[in-house]
């Protein structure tokens, strides 16, 4: 019996493992010997991901939860390695599997490995090469200790290789986020904003900043919303926006007509408007890959993405952190001049039924 503990700690983790497990179970129900633990670290509180969030994406209660969040980047990451090294030892595991780059992947691969249990990081091999981004950190250090790599696409396959993983531990199969999107689209869930504001079909765009080099920075956060405010005609911007983002810019003084700062939305309510804007303005990594995959262009807020593939297949531009740039982007979005979605490799909703059928294989 192969048994895998499967950590989560923040939104874009669960995401990432809802398809997983559902394919763990697909694999149980056909006879296959593997079972699957879920940990949730508590890196994130977010009353979207209890109860609606695991219910709409099928994800079962975490058989434990770790409750290590709070705190700075060192305490969290302490919490966690403590408290999840004792969840091993009272629930020994032949592998630990980790999604994506958040505090928690790093954290209990390193846990793990002082155990000496097998880490699998399923997302591996990204970079955007900026060291200033703790997600940089959370990679390169958990890659550095992985003993299976899960890949997105052949840069990251490129990037492993560089760094001198040996072929028969990288396994490109595709990206499980896309799995969930693909799997969810049909049941997106018009939120109580579209019809409070009469909102319609490609005449509004969608907004997030969430990353400190956006948000913190006042001065930089004032002007950035007023070029995005200045250049969208007379279009809403719907702005799902974290309690301490929208304190910065209430105190800034930030606000418009066609500014709509709600509060976050769940998985389902997200993507419904995001599948029917006219375009996104973000900073996140994600929703590059979702927006790309629904044909909805994408701007993204930062000066590096270590999701390259979103721009030379998908729908997203990276239009960097300069104020100045946000004009011309939106002058050529309204000129209907942006980039199509190509055909994106191993994009296609079948990531999971891939990373478990290859687990069995490695493990049995």
């Amino acid at each position: 019996m192969l048994n895998i503990t499967i950590i989560a700690g923040a939104r874009p983790n669960f995401v990432k493992i809802a398809p997983i497990i559902k394919a763990i179970n697909v694999a149980k129900s056909e006879g296959k010997a593997i079972d699957f633990r879920l940990v949730h670290t508590g890196q994130h509180y977010d009353k979207k991901m209890s109860g609606s969030f695991f219910e709409q994406l099928g994800i079962p209660d975490p058989n434990a939860n770790l409750e290590a969040g709070g705190g700075t980047q060192a305490e969290q990451t302490a919490n966690i390695m403590v408290r999840f090294e004792q969840e091993l030892i009272e629930n020994p595991c032949d592998v630990v599997l980790v999604v994506g780059d958040v505090t928690s992947t790093m954290a209990c691969s390193i846990a793990a490995k002082k155990l000496n249990i097998q880490v699998v990081h399923v997302e591996a091999g990204i970079r955007s090469g900026d060291l200033s981004m703790p997600e940089e950190i959370n990679r390169m250090l958990t890659d550095s200790i992985t003993d299976q790599f899960f890949t997105t696409s052949e840069l990251a396959n490129e990037n492993l290789r560089k760094a001198g993983v040996e072929e028969n531990r990288i396994h490109f199969v595709g990206n499980t986020m896309i799995d969930t999107l693909l799997a969810q689209r049909p049941h997106f869930q018009k939120p109580e904003v579209w019809n409070t504001l009469n909102l319609e079909e490609k005449e509004y765009l969608v907004m997030t900043l969430h990353r400190p080099a956006n948000v913190d920075e006042e001065t930089k956060l004032k002007d950035l919303m007023d070029e995005i405010i200045n250049n969208t005609k007379d279009l809403p911007l719907i702005f799902p926006v974290h309690p301490r983002t929208a304190k910065i810019l209430n105190n800034l003084g930030i606000s418009h007509p066609r500014l709509h700062m709600v509060e976050p939305l769940s998985y389902l309510e997200f993507n419904y408007l995001v599948e029917k804007a006219k375009a996104v303005v973000t900073d996140s990594g994600g929703i590059t890959e979702e927006a790309s995959i629904m044909n909805v262009p994408c701007m993204t807020l930062r000066d590096n993405t270590e999701r390259p593939e979103t721009m030379d297949l998908g729908t997203n531009e990276l239009v960097g952190t300069n104020p100045e740039a946000i004009a011309p982007a939106m002058n050529k979005l309204f000129s209907a001049n942006w980039q199509q979605v190509q055909d994106i490799p191993m994009w296609d909703g079948k990531t999971s039924e891939r990373i478990v059928s290859k687990l069995l294989e490695i493990y049995s």
